[in-house]
């Protein structure tokens, strides 16, 4: 007898074993398909988790991922209550629920309450199927399946995710956004009840087009919900009063520009938590919309607000109008001249080289620099100054001379080696016009060097997400540097009508520029806390006649930092520095290089004949410099007996001539002429 007890246990025991045994074989031959759940909207959101932007999935719905701990506990509460009283503690199925089922549809003929618990709605949402019987049995043994794998919470993400709503919104996040203009962890008791109902019929009960069946799905769980003592009922009447939202809310589209880059460079479905403050965020778009507004020639904008300490971008305009001509361009990513705004760094790299200090003389004097002979803003000449107040008037003539001794390609390298990424004309060689914005660059670039100097000098590369790394930086000037440039930029008059705003003596460190042609206005400037940079301009590049980076651009700078906390703008301290200059770093020395005289630059040259019809030498004549002078003409030399300031060519033909004349002192001067 014992030993037959014993057989039949170890029968059983067998049999379970192969019972569990073919169920998990079963289930690794036929996983469940989550593909559904994972074919999420790419989620761009602030560096809260506040949502900035969302794309659809591939299958084209708005099913943005939700798990419980982001959803008002009053809704998780209401939803198990009306739909799975026991979800907490059945193994996917709910054999009670199914039995209740069965027997009314066996003694009513038809189906009063149903059995499907939220994991058996999981299966279907996951592998929609016709409702038949097989379907069911079918569901039940996915629901088991997926209790066996998932966790409880688990499987509440995926309704919670992929609940429908109507039409194309999927999932409480998303329809809590839609149709109630808010996230789902602020909702009230009415608002829960509601989107517990829409999933029981998500066609009939679309509040913006069925306002009556809503409200009728939402009293049926109100008065379950009384019924089970989960609600009052002065709860569940105040919540009955409470009107039906029929409004249509759209999705948040905040730093569209942004949050479309980033998308693309993304998984699809991904959540791409970026360094932005959407609250500031959308302050800023509105302001710079405003201003967008007033604009009449087509003309756009783009700014960029930036945390010196981490780099964070906190605000990113590309553009005040997304949707207007040329709104969708990526403004910061476009590649602009600079104009004066790169002046700064000049006379910075030039004080770390001990070339220049704050308070030398310099001259504005016209001829200092060779046959390139650029002019200042105003057209006029300012004779003596120091270099800080040639700074600060954004002179152009000392800028080139300093440059000329810092040296064009120790200008550009440095610039470089700070991370901007400069695009230089014609043969990609660095000449003296890219100190006045003859360079390419991007807005981002340009704050990513300024936020270097309000950092003292320590350039490093500027966040859009919050896990890109931190860096600890590359030198690019040093700190007394900085400090002196911070000084002269922060002591700048204001623009025109630019005014503090009320209780505040902040001091901001800003320098303006405008390019060639005026197709570019700019203002940059920076605080201890903060970095801004601003561009006006037309999309296209063409000009805008009249239109100055400081009447334009640094208004609107000004404007950007009155929206921030003003505790966080303000210098520790005044900005002071000793102003005892080195007796060598007095004065600036200008040293004049050679200048062609005869034939001058750009010039039409009439060649002389002799009787027999032959070319009579040319003469080339030179000023400045020191001696002795080489020539050369189209690339080779000209042999003269004595390379004194004159020498003579034999032309050969008529046509464009390049003649270069070369010092002493290996300076040389250049000059393009006409023969005819």
């Amino acid at each position: 007898m014992g030993r037959n007890i014993i057989s039949r246990l170890i029968a059983v025991a067998a049999g379970a074993v192969a019972v569990v045994a073919g169920l998990a074989l079963a289930d690794r031959l036929l996983p469940p398909d989550l593909s559904r759940y994972r074919d999420l909207s790419t989620t761009i959101v602030d560096s809260d988790g506040r949502l900035l932007r969302a794309f659809t999935s591939t299958d084209g719905f708005w099913r943005l991922p939700a798990t419980p701990d982001a959803v008002e506990p009053a809704y998780l509460n209401l939803l198990i209550a009306y739909e799975d009283r026991r979800f907490w503690r059945h193994p996917g199925f709910d054999p009670l629920a199914l039995a209740r089922a069965a027997a009314q549809w066996a003694t009513r003929g038809r189906i009063v309450s149903g059995g499907s618990t939220i994991t058996m709605q999981v299966v279907r949402l996951l592998e929609p199927r016709p409702r038949t019987v097989a379907a069911k049995l079918s569901e039940i043994a996915r629901a088991a399946q997926l209790e066996w794998r998932y966790s409880k919470r688990d499987i509440l993400s995926m309704y919670l995710t992929l609940a429908p709503f109507g039409g194309n919104i999927e999932g409480i996040r998303a329809a809590s956004l839609i149709l109630l203009g808010k996230t789902p962890d602020r909702l009230t008791v009415a608002e829960a009840a509601l989107l517990v109902s829409i999933p029981q019929s998500p066609a009939m009960r679309q509040p913006d087009r069925h306002p009556a069946s809503a409200a009728e799905g939402r009293r049926k769980v109100l008065s379950r919900a009384r019924d089970n003592g989960l609600l009052s009922a002065v709860q569940a009447d105040e919540a009955l009063d409470e009107g039906i939202p029929v409004a249509r809310h759209a999705l948040p589209f905040t730093a569209p520009h942004l949050a479309q880059r980033l998308a693309a460079r993304a998984p699809r479905g991904a959540v791409i938590a970026t360094t932005l403050d959407s609250r500031l965020q959308a302050t800023v778009e509105a302001l710079v919309r405003g201003e967008g507004q007033a604009l009449r020639d087509g003309a756009r904008l783009a700014a960029m607000i930036v945390d010196n300490h981490s780099r964070n971008v906190l605000a990113y305009i590309g553009s005040d109008d997304f949707f207007g001509t040329n709104g969708q361009i990526d403004l910061p990513r476009a590649v602009r001249s600079p104009g004066s705004t790169l002046k700064p760094f000049v006379y910075g790299l030039a004080m770390d080289d001990l070339l220049v200090h704050p308070d030398m003389r310099i001259d504005d004097l016209p001829g200092q620099t060779g046959t390139y002979r650029p002019r200042n803003f105003d057209g006029a000449f300012h004779g003596r100054l120091t270099i800080r107040e040639a700074l600060q008037q954004s002179l152009n003539i000392p800028a080139i001379v300093v440059a000329q001794r810092l040296g064009p390609e120790r200008f550009t390298a440095a610039l470089r080696r700070a991370g901007a990424r400069l695009q230089l004309p014609g043969s990609g060689a660095a000449d003296l016009p890219v100190v006045l914005g003859g360079v390419g660059m991007t807005l981002a670039d340009l704050a990513q060097l300024y936020a270097a100097l309000a950092d003292g000098g320590t350039a490093k590369p500027l966040r859009y997400r919050r896990d890109s790394p931190s860096t600890p930086g590359t030198p690019f000037l040093s700190a007394a540097t900085s400090h002196s440039l911070t000084a002269i930029l922060a002591d700048a008059p204001r623009p025109h009508g630019v005014v503090a705003a009320s209780g505040s003596n902040r001091r901001i460190a800003y320098k303006t520029g405008t390019s060639y042609g005026f197709r570019d206005a700019w203002a940059a400037g920076y605080s201890p806390r903060h970095t801004i940079v601003v561009w006006i301009g037309r999309a296209d590049g063409t000009p805008r006649p009249g239109i100055y980076g400081r009447d334009a651009a640094a208004p609107l700078l000004f404007r950007l930092f009155d929206l921030l906390p003003a505790h966080d703008l303000e210098f520790n301290s005044p900005a002071t520095e000793s102003r005892s200059v080195p007796i060598n770093l007095r004065h600036f020395e200008i040293s004049s290089g050679p200048r062609i005289q005869f034939p001058e630059d750009g010039s039409l040259v009439a060649l002389q004949t002799d009787t027999d019809g032959a070319f009579r030498p040319l003469p080339l004549r030179a000023e400045g410099g020191s001696l002795p002078f080489s020539w050369m003409v189209n690339g080779l030399p000209v042999t003269a007996d004595d390379l004194r300031d004159t020498a003579y060519w034999q032309p050969d033909g008529e046509g464009f001539t390049r003649i270069v004349v070369i010092d002493g002192d290996n300076r040389s001067a250049i000059a393009t002429v006409r023969l005819k």
